[in-house]
């Protein structure tokens, strides 16, 4: 490898310059996307089709948007600064804590979604337990989305100021215009037709890194030998058999956090009532597609670690300088592990290849940033301006106040891009912001499907007390860090694990409030609840199709997948 580039990255200078050749590849993506969302805003004029898509996407198209709206900057960048970090245990984000999950929101979940016809999670919510309801998840909804915006704020940054030395308020402002105009014009068509777009550049462009990675490391085995030179003493490349104890892994964290932490409240919370990813393959044309897409989705998800993990473990092997929390980075002047993803790319692409890896990076940010833009502008449509400020209006001018909204959300989600450098990387944020807004959702809504006897109070009342332990118990640890201990059973416990731990707790107290409440407040009548609740509702059957078209047969297809995967790394 080229150490006078290396060099130069450890120093904090920029690595690269664009070529002519790069410099075009940049500008037609950025007029590709553009013209994207200019040529759908012809088909964008009701509610139902600039907020819904119509409800004219196939499988494919709903299962590829599903999955890229979940390929933004948090996942390309965040995720690899994650697995510098702390190694491959946070490869356990794409296996444990996502395909179950997506599983059973295509086979079980997604029918009411689909034959409620809500336009949100919130909406569902308004149906099931009423206004109080759906108000407090709308507004909660619609701040996560601002607050996790920021992280694709920030990601361009770190992309440009790493790799090319740009200006980064330039950087940030010519492409978070270039997703509000895109989204503003053709709505979630526009974000959805772009996501897949998207989807292929991200898979392009991102498999430089793990494929030169492998071939200078020595391969897998030659990259395993050189992260245990370079760090003895931690095993960063093993999944589960150092899970048994805290103190045993980078992370601190027992296998109960990952199994019930990670892979039931975290996941489940994200995957089943994250309405900014379901919005996608809501926007299919049938259950039937909505399902399949979602499987699709699935499928492509538990490919991600090879343009995700593998770069972040790469970094460990090859990179001759240790990356450090970014509070520290901007401290000392150090790289951060936020930055081991754009140094990788620096590290291995020359002229036409550092065009592609940028526009890969550049196309995460947008999907990221697209899926939230869109979705704000659903919720705060929907579930907050008509219901709480505007009840009577036309189509028009609720599709006016969609397009308006985008524009607004754009500006004040640069505005919480900074708080993305109190944290120790961009992952640790997001998951503060899910645990705190996304977990105490699946709790409320899955009781609300499954048990009829879920009360309106209830409703309100347990989605409050798990948004509240959530920032109390998070907050307690900011002001007395030896509260890990309580919180994650361990000292050992670094802020990952914290998390984790604590959105099991987030779960259990919005369970255990939503039941009780319910046992003493009066239900709906059971006739309201039709269309709403198992039992009683009549839920498609597949039954009459051939094995090969049905969505519970590819379902247990990836989960096959799934299993096999993770004993292969064990």
């Amino acid at each position: 490898m080229n150490l006078p580039m290396c060099l130069l990255a450890a120093t904090g200078a920029h690595v690269l310059t664009m070529s002519p050749v790069d410099l075009v590849i940049v500008v037609l993506y950025f007029a590709l996307v553009l013209g994207i969302g200019l040529y759908l805003k012809r088909f964008a004029s009701t509610g139902e089709d600039f907020f819904m898509a119509g409800r004219e996407m196939t499988a494919w198209i709903a299962g590829l948007s599903f999955i890229s709206a979940n390929l933004g900057s948090l996942e390309t960048m965040g995720y690899a600064a994650a697995t510098y970090q702390y190694g491959i245990l946070v490869g356990h984000a794409y296996w444990i804590a996502a395909i179950p999950a997506i599983l059973f929101l295509a086979l079980v979940m997604l029918p009411f979604y689909y034959i409620c016809r809500t336009h949100s999670v919130p909406g569902y919510l308004k149906l099931r337990y009423g206004e109080a309801a759906r108000s407090l998840s709308a507004i909660s909804f619609a701040v996560m989305t601002i607050l996790m915006s920021g992280i694709n704020m920030y990601s361009m940054a770190v992309i440009m100021k790493v790799i090319l030395g740009w200006n980064i308020h330039f950087s940030i402002w010519v492409s978070s215009l270039t997703v509000a105009i895109y989204v503003m014009a053709g709505g979630l068509r526009s974000a959805i037709f772009n996501e897949v777009l998207q989807f292929f550049l991200i898979w392009l462009g991102s498999l430089i890194v793990p494929i030169l990675g492998l071939i200078e490391a020595g391969g897998w085995k030659g990259m395993v030998e050189r992260i245990a030179a370079n760090f003895p003493g931690q095993d960063f490349t093993h999944m589960w058999r150092t899970t048994g104890s805290f103190a045993d892994n980078p992370m601190g964290i027992h296998w109960t956090g990952i199994v019930f932490g990670w892979g039931l409240a975290i996941s489940f919370g994200y995957w089943c009532t994250d309405f900014l990813i379901i919005q996608r393959v809501m926007a299919a044309r049938d259950l039937r597609s909505a399902q399949l897409g979602t499987v699709i989705g699935g499928f492509f998800k538990m490919m991600v670690p090879l343009i995700v993990i593998l770069p972040g473990l790469l970094g460990r092997a090859v990179l001759p300088f240790t990356l450090v929390s970014e509070p520290e980075a901007i401290a000392t002047g150090a790289h951060s592990y936020n930055e081991v993803l754009p140094l990788m790319i620096a590290r291995y692409c020359g002229p036409g290849l550092l065009g592609l890896g940028v526009t890969a990076l550049i196309a995460g940010f947008m999907s990221g940033m697209a899926g939230n833009v869109s979705a704000f502008a659903t919720v705060w449509t929907y579930d907050i301006y008509r219901p709480l400020i505007r009840k009577t209006a036309s189509d028009a001018h609720y599709v006016t106040m969609g397009r308006w909204c985008t524009i607004l959300s754009v500006f004040v989600s640069i505005a919480t891009a900074y708080l993305v450098m109190f944290f120790s990387s961009i992952i640790v944020y997001a998951q503060v912001i899910f645990v705190i807004f996304v977990v105490p959702m699946f709790g409320t809504v899955l009781l609300g499907m499954l048990w009829k006897r879920a009360t309106p109070a209830a409703g309100f009342w347990g989605l409050l007390a798990g948004m509240v332990v959530s920032f109390l118990l998070f907050l307690w640890v900011k002001l007395d860090p030896s509260a890990v201990r309580y919180v994650a059973f361990s000292p050992e416990a670094k802020d990952m694990a914290d998390n984790i731990y604590r959105a099991m707790w987030t779960l259990v107290a919005n369970v255990v409030v939503t039941v009780a409440v319910s046992l003493v407040t009066r239900p709906k009548p059971q006739k309201e609840l039709v269309g709403l609740v198992y039992g009683l509702t009549e839920i498609p059957s597949h039954g009459h199709l051939p094995v090969f078209q049905r969505p519970g047969f590819w379902a247990a297809v990836v989960g096959a997948g799934f299993v096999a995967l993770n004993l292969i790394f064990w």
